[in-house]
């Protein structure tokens, strides 16, 4: 009898346990509103990165030197086709614009996105508990991370503190936040 009623409590115990520690749910954008003609409409405009992380710290290792970074997503010159600009302020001061042209595809059950030139990397889009919050996981050659946007610079702290709770649940152990303590670069019309 003893033993049956320890079996029970551990039991019922790890029943708690298990349900306490699961990771939150993060619901990924399916639905984009995207055919032949259309784009995104929601996620065009102005994006901040916000933070980063990934199972190992080599793999944020690009963003060690960056301040801040603006972003600039709108629609492409084709169908399905979205252009990307980004200016990146790094923390000696120097502003370095980018530019990149993602292709809107249909991957297992979601709409991914894949950059031109670097046929390795793709990149799903996840949404964010954040208010003007959106996550990116970008999956390439030897790396994945998980990326933080919002349309603030300076989201609400506890914005950053669940990105890092889910991250962290999902077994990414490297984390940054970028520091933008200096003013963000001007995004290039070219």
């Amino acid at each position: 009898m003893f033993h049956q009623v320890w079996a029970a409590l551990l039991s019922l115990y790890g029943l708690l346990f298990n349900s306490m520690n699961q990771c939150p749910e993060h619901s990924q954008l399916t639905a984009l509103g995207m055919d032949d003609t259309e784009t995104p409409e929601p996620h065009l405009g102005l994006w901040y990165f916000i933070a980063g992380a990934a199972p190992t710290t080599e793999e944020l290792a690009t963003f060690d030197p960056v301040d801040n970074i603006v972003f600039n997503m709108a629609a492409g010159s084709a169908p399905r086709q979205l252009q990307l600009r980004a200016t990146i302020r790094t923390k000696s001061g120097v502003c370095v614009p980018r530019k990149w042209t993602y292709r809107l595809t249909e991957g297992k059950g979601n709409m991914e996105l894949r950059t031109e030139g670097r046929p390795d990397m793709k990149t799903d889009l996840f949404s964010s508990s954040c208010p003007g919050g959106i996550m990116l996981k970008e999956t390439g050659q030897g790396y994945q991370r998980f990326l933080l946007y919002n349309r603030s610079p300076h989201p609400p702290e506890k914005c950053v503190e669940e990105f890092k709770s889910l991250t962290s649940c999902l077994d990414f152990k490297a984390f940054l936040v970028t520091p933008r303590n200096q003013e963000a670069c001007p995004l290039s019309s070219k």
